[in-house]
């Protein structure tokens, strides 16, 4: 029996998927941040076996949120257990499951994936408990769509998807490139590519990033971003508003020693928004006309940001 004040769940969904497939998908925690909408990063800390242990980091409810994991695998019986080992206020526990459950039609696959969850508020707070009912339900109604989206990809769309990288070599410190990227409240009047930041950082490390930003072409456009602040080594950040030309937009600024300085790279994974690309481009574009735009204004940017942390790097050196 559950401990006194235990809430029990259970979101479900049919997947038009092999089940082995959709496992495979929820398996990989490396899938997460393109698949799952409220996923940003995960990191496997450890494993032994068919028992992991992962720190997740994700919004719920709007806010951004990090707890560390322990999974049980079980690839033979298509499930995965999971129980949070540090739970993060309002929550005081949670744990639950994924069980993939295929269908018996081999000319049709169909997969059932229900996905189970029990959780307890602090203190047995009703309003933190109302906040986490809030939460559960609208991350796993949101991961249970995205998964049976990203499962029924048809062969051949898979051009949508892109992910790429610019970089600069700096003659510098990666503490000091990684200030000036992490320090995104003064980019308005560090990187002329910017025009307005709001920056909350109610954990540190963890930020929420709103920016309009100005593109080559002159138009602007305003993004919203929860990004991870992992000093000196990397930011890995997800747009939760993104540009009406895409649909996934996760990134990576990522500092690797080199060579006496440090190489600072800007990785950058997209999904085209098929459905927009002529509303945005014009009746005669196609998919290697977006990809080529949403490319070259990322590009743009992140060497104009890549650029000019270098200058503040080495001026500092």
């Amino acid at each position: 029996m559950p401990p006194p004040g235990t809430r029990e769940t259970e979101h479900e969904i049919m997947v038009r998927a092999p089940a082995a497939k959709v496992y495979q998908l929820i398996a990989e925690v490396e899938n997460w941040p393109r698949i799952f909408p409220p996923t940003v990063y995960v990191d496997s800390e450890e494993r032994h076996g068919r028992d992991e242990r992962i720190r997740i980091w994700a919004t719920a409810n709007g806010e951004a949120k990090n707890w560390t994991s322990r999974r049980r695998l079980d690839p033979d019986a298509l499930r995965i257990d999971f129980r949070q080992e540090v739970s993060r206020p309002p929550v005081a526990a949670m744990g639950g499951a994924w069980v993939i459950e295929p269908s018996s039609d081999r000319a049709a696959p169909e997969t059932r994936v229900r996905l189970l969850h029990d959780y307890r508020a602090e203190d047995d707070d009703p309003d933190k408990l109302a906040w986490i009912d809030r939460a559960v339900d609208g991350n796993s109604h949101a991961e249970l769509a995205a998964l049976k989206a990203h499962a029924e990809l048809e062969p051949g769309t898979g051009g949508l998807l892109m992910t790429f990288s610019d970089d600069v070599w700096v003659d510098g410190r990666a503490a000091d490139v990684f200030d000036f990227l992490n320090e995104a409240r003064h980019w308005p009047r560090r990187l002329p590519h910017v025009e307005r930041v709001s920056l909350r950082e109610d954990t540190p490390g963890q930020q929420l990033l709103t920016m309009d930003t100005r593109t080559k072409d002159g138009s602007t456009h305003t993004t919203t971003s929860v990004r991870v602040c992992l000093p000196h080594t990397k930011i890995v950040y997800k747009q939760i508003h993104v540009p009406p030309l895409m649909t996934l937009h996760t990134g990576e600024w990522e500092l690797t020693p080199e060579d006496g300085g440090v190489r600072a790279t800007s990785w950058h994974t997209v999904m085209i928004n098929e459905a927009n690309i002529t509303k945005i481009l014009g009746p005669e574009a196609g998919l290697p006309g977006a990809r080529d735009f949403v490319r070259s204004a990322l590009s743009a940017n992140s060497l104009a940001t890549l650029r000019h942390a270098k200058d503040y790097a080495e001026r500092r050196g």
